[in-house]
């Protein structure tokens, strides 16, 4: 029998507007990081479940494809509105499976639903244009048609925003779409895919594939031939693999890949103003975020005092189940995590790093707890400078010119995003074309936004989400010749 809602405890795959079971009946434990109990147990997708899902998505595409802009957008804005009226809910089950702290959970629900209002606006903007050709003579008619099936990864970071930050720029340029959630985190998803149901989407538009098969299932959609699109976020790693699956079909891939943010701190800042970027920057979900600062580099005559009140305000911070008002930093996703996240520590310090604040797990057992942790003094060589800490961590370094941190920021295989602090906006603009990042935050500490283009360069992507060219990334451009 199949479910007639979404439940928590023991979740279904939604598939046509269908929750069921996996096809072979298995599931998968879901935990609570703060205390490692179990919180459901979730359909386990099949290869045969990814082939279904593609089945009904492609189903659904020709009638949602030719559906009018304004009732997609329509959908879309009652998606929002429901998003925002649950906003307490959604905050809960964000926490219960990822472990941030409510308040963080509470503000990635809002950022989540901004995006189906965003897109619920761009929906209606799919602008062409007519010219003449100069040649020819003949006209020249451009537009942009829905690309097709397209076929969505997500992360554990961010439960409720990646998939939003995904489904609304799909549903709005017409695509249908099967998203698969991270192991570690599938309620979110599969709880608005229900908000989806309940605004107005057509069974078969959205289906959320929640599996631990990922490479199996993920591979059998990309060779199907009516998948058109990919949109991965996660480790450059797996993107590799992703993009070499999706060259068998030549399926368009929208990646947003890993990151090795620096943190640049001019001796003309405003350091307090630093600091709270700096706070905002780095722990943002706990530091476990693509864009969070990785790197901090501070000028030598600043660097005292930055360090000192950076220091401060990560002890500041307390520790604790994210489900505890008051509670600033929850634990990590997972027992991995956390060991990753000391081991790099234990390196930067067996190297010659000094601790400031924290450095050590969190003294309840049972989670994956870290403290706030800032290093100072990190020698070059320390393996938290060259790899994503993807954890509430900051080294810090000295510099005394700018040529030579620039060469620094610059050298990682990463391009996602950058920080720069200075009283100069034109130093910070200079500053800002010679790195080699896709975003950057010039005298902020949060990038992140609906309406701007979020995406890297080098190995940190292809592609970009949000804004308007969000959507056209699910768009095919047509060209039309004609005479009049």
């Amino acid at each position: 029998m199949l479910q007639e809602k979404f439940q928590v405890d023991e979740a279904n795959l939604y598939i046509g507007g269908e929750w069921r079971p996996a096809s072979d009946n298995t599931r998968f434990a879901v935990t609570d990081p703060a205390t490692g109990e179990i919180i459901a147990q979730v359909a386990n997708g099949t290869v045969d479940d990814a082939r279904a899902a593609v089945d009904a998505a492609a189903q659904a595409q020709p009638e949602w494809s030719a559906a009018s802009p304004r009732h997609r957008a329509e959908i879309l804005r009652r998606a929002y509105e429901l998003l925002i009226a649950q906003e307490d809910r959604f905050a809960r089950l964000i926490t219960r499976e990822n472990g941030k702290a409510l308040t963080d959970s509470r503000g990635e629900l809002r950022y989540s639903a901004e995006f189906f209002r965003w897109y619920a606006e761009e929906a209606v903007r799919n602008l062409g244009s007519v010219s003449h050709a100069p040649a020819s003579g003949a006209r020249i008619l451009v537009h942009h048609k829905p690309a097709g099936v397209a076929v969505l990864v997500t992360p554990w970071n961010f439960p409720a925003a990646m998939g939003a930050r995904k489904i609304a720029p799909a549903l709005a340029a017409g695509c249908t779409c099967i998203l698969k959630p991270a192991g570690e985190t599938p309620l979110t998803m599969l709880a608005l895919a229900e908000v989806l149901v309940e605004a107005g989407a057509p069974a078969g538009v959205v289906n959320i594939l929640p599996s631990q098969h990922s490479g199996e299932t993920v591979s059998a959609m990309l060779h199907d031939p009516r998948v058109r699109v990919v949109s991965f976020t996660g480790s450059t790693e797996v993107g590799r693999v992703l993009l070499r699956e999706a060259a068998d079909c030549i399926v368009n891939p929208r990646m947003e890949l890993g990151g090795n943010a620096p943190f640049i701190v001019f001796e003309d800042a405003d350091i307090d103003n630093a600091v709270d970027g700096a706070m905002i920057a780095k722990m943002r979900n706990m530091g476990e975020a693509c864009t969070a600062a990785n790197r901090f580099y501070v000028h030598d005559s600043v660097h005292d005092v930055f360090a000192e009140k950076f220091a401060a305000k990560m002890a500041a911070l307390k520790l604790g189940n994210g489900l505890d008002e008051g509670v600033d930093v929850g634990p990590l996703v997972n027992a991995k995590t956390r060991d990753k996240v000391e081991t790099l520590v234990d390196d930067a310090v067996a190297k010659g790093a000094k601790v400031l604040t924290g450095g050590k797990r969190g003294e309840d057992n049972r989670g994956y707890f870290y403290h706030p942790t800032v290093l100072a003094d990190v020698p070059e060589n320390a393996d938290c400078l060259h790899d994503e800490i993807f954890g509430p961590v900051a080294p810090i370094m000295r510099f005394s010119d700018e040529e030579g941190v620039i060469r620094h920021a610059n050298d990682t295989e990463y391009g996602l995003a950058a920080y720069v602090f200075t009283g100069d906006v034109v130093r910070g603009l200079r500053v800002g074309e010679r790195l080699e990042f896709g975003m950057l935050g010039l005298n902020r500490g949060l990038i992140s936004d609906p309406a701007a283009p979020f995406g890297g360069v080098k190995q940190s992507g292809l592609g970009r989400e949000g804004a308007h060219e969000g959507m056209m990334e699910f768009m095919e451009t047509q060209y039309i010749s004609l005479e009049w």
